[in-house]
């Protein structure tokens, strides 16, 4: 520390390193509100899209029969919704782990993993539900209002479909908790750049 009580660039990197100590980590609570905010942000984009696509008469609905063996514009039509289902995907969940990483402070990266975590317990105990009461539509349909495919009758195509929706939907996490995270390394930087023009 130097006589005027400015703290030296190795004594910022002390404190930083010692605040994460005591609150990195992932923080369940505020990745259970960046789950919701990505589950909220995914239903306003199928809104958003699903209004966007009734106006201009196209039709939304995505098969793997499609992607794989239909004829050539129904195969077009569904790569195309697979792929704004991705980019629907990628950016609910980064908005989701912004959110986490904007409120825990630290440990960005972890936050987003808790995120998608949360998502995959959801999606899991949603699934043991339908599969106790016998699969029943509405369940089935919650199931995928989440973003994710129902989980029954997998064939290869569906499990690939799953897997791509993971990698998506666990990226755009990671990369939004990392984005929140460094807005408070902005602060912090800001703060310590005030006191070295005070010296």
């Amino acid at each position: 520390m130097v006589a005027s009580g400015v703290p030296s660039p190795s004594d910022r990197k002390l404190l930083h390193q010692r605040e994460k100590e005591h609150f990195g980590g992932m923080k369940f609570g505020s990745a259970f509100f960046g789950w919701l905010t990505a589950t909220g942000m995914f239903v306003l984009l199928s809104a958003l899209v699903g209004g966007l696509a009734a106006l201009f008469g196209v039709d939304g609905n995505l098969s793997t029969e499609d992607l794989t063996g239909g004829p050539g514009e129904a195969q077009t039509a569904a790569i195309t919704t697979a792929v704004v289902l991705g980019i629907m995907l990628l950016i609910a969940y980064y908005t989701g782990g912004y959110v986490a990483g904007r409120m825990a402070r630290f440990s960005g990266a972890k936050q987003g993993v808790a995120v998608w975590l949360w998502a995959v317990v959801v999606t899991l105990v949603l699934a043991i539900i339908g599969l106790i009461v016998g699969n029943q539509p509405t369940v089935t349909e919650r199931i995928q209002n989440l973003g994710l495919p129902a989980l029954q009758d997998f064939s290869g195509p569906e499990l690939l479909t799953l897997l791509v929706v993971a990698v998506i939907t666990l990226a755009g996490a990671i990369l939004g908790g990392l984005a929140g995270m460094r807005y408070h390394r902005r602060i912090d930087r800001a703060d310590f750049d005030a006191l070295d023009e005070a010296r």
